[in-house]
Order: structure tokens, then C-alpha cells, then sequence
């Protein structure tokens, strides 16, 4: 198991545990903190991580904004990806396409997967992301391209 998996493993059954982790991937990319998500389920291939329906995150017609969905969209992705791969390789994110399909009224839900996600040679792999209100319509879905390749040698000099 790798150390992301690990660090939920530890967490996520605890009180308090989800959000610690949470607290923890955030201070690691800060600028995901302005969202304030929250990891609900993490495991190679999937996650699902929350976000409140706040006044920092509307728009000028009080609805979540756009660029929130987004940010949502690729803390569930990234994270779900470090969960997924081995110490020994990489990810990156290459480019996201977004469609958003209904207003976000209220807090949102990302579910992020991949199926073809795997140690070896350098390939592209697709991120699938639905976000979805609390009545379960999906308000957002994005395509995120992740390039995976196998960390370049560390050089001891």
C-alpha cells in the first residue's frame, strides 16, 4: 500500500479522521484549501470527496462557481491517482475538458475513476468526474488527461 492510502487507512475510521486527511492533502496543494473538501472514500481507481456550498465559493448568481467545480474536480482526481500508482512513478495532469450541465445550488459531491491505471511504461490516462448535487444530479462532469510515467532516477552527486 502506498503512503496516501496508507495515511487514509489510518484516518478515515477515526473521529474527526476524514477531515484531517483532508486538512493534510490541502496543505500539500494549498490553494485546494479554498474549497474546503472533504475526502468521504478513497481506494485505487475511485474517490469521492465533498464540497460545501458557501459564499466564497458562488459566483455573482449565487451558485457554486465554475472554476470551484473544477478545483473540486482535480483534488478528487490527483488524490485518487497518488492513492493509485507506486512510489516508483508519476502523474500530471495534461489538460481537463468540462461540461457544465446544471446550476450547483447546493453542496456538491465529485465521484472520480479510472479503469486503466498502472504501473509501466509512459502512456496518457483518462479521469472520469461527475459532480453531483445533494438530490443527485449531476451538475458538472470533466475528462481529466493524466500523463502517468515512472519517476526519473534520482542522480547521486
Amino acid at each position: 500500500m502506498n503512503r496516501v492510502l496508507n495515511l487514509w487507512a489510518s484516518l478515515s475510521t477515526k473521529p474527526f479522521g476524514k477531515w484531517i486527511f483532508s486538512r493534510i492533502i490541502c496543505w500539500k496543494a494549498p490553494y485546494f484549501g479554498t474549497i474546503r473538501p472533504c475526502f468521504e472514500e478513497l481506494r485505487p481507481g475511485f474517490s469521492r470527496v465533498s464540497m460545501p456550498n458557501r459564499r466564497a465559493v458562488h459566483n455573482h448568481i449565487q451558485t457554486v462557481h465554475a472554476i470551484a467545480l473544477c478545483n473540486l474536480a482535480e483534488i478528487g482526481a490527483g488524490t485518487m491517482m497518488e492513492a493509485s500508482l507506486s512510489k516508483n512513478m508519476r502523474w500530471l495532469p495534461k489538460g481537463m475538458n468540462v461540461r457544465y450541465l446544471k446550476k450547483a445550488e447546493t453542496d456538491v459531491v465529485a465521484h472520480c475513476s479510472a479503469a486503466d491505471i498502472a504501473d509501466g511504461e509512459p502512456r496518457e490516462s483518462i479521469v472520469s468526474v461527475d459532480i453531483k448535487d445533494q438530490h443527485g444530479a449531476t451538475v458538472c462532469h470533466a475528462d481529466i488527461n493524466m500523463w502517468v510515467s515512472p519517476k526519473k532516477a534520482k542522480t547521486v552527486a
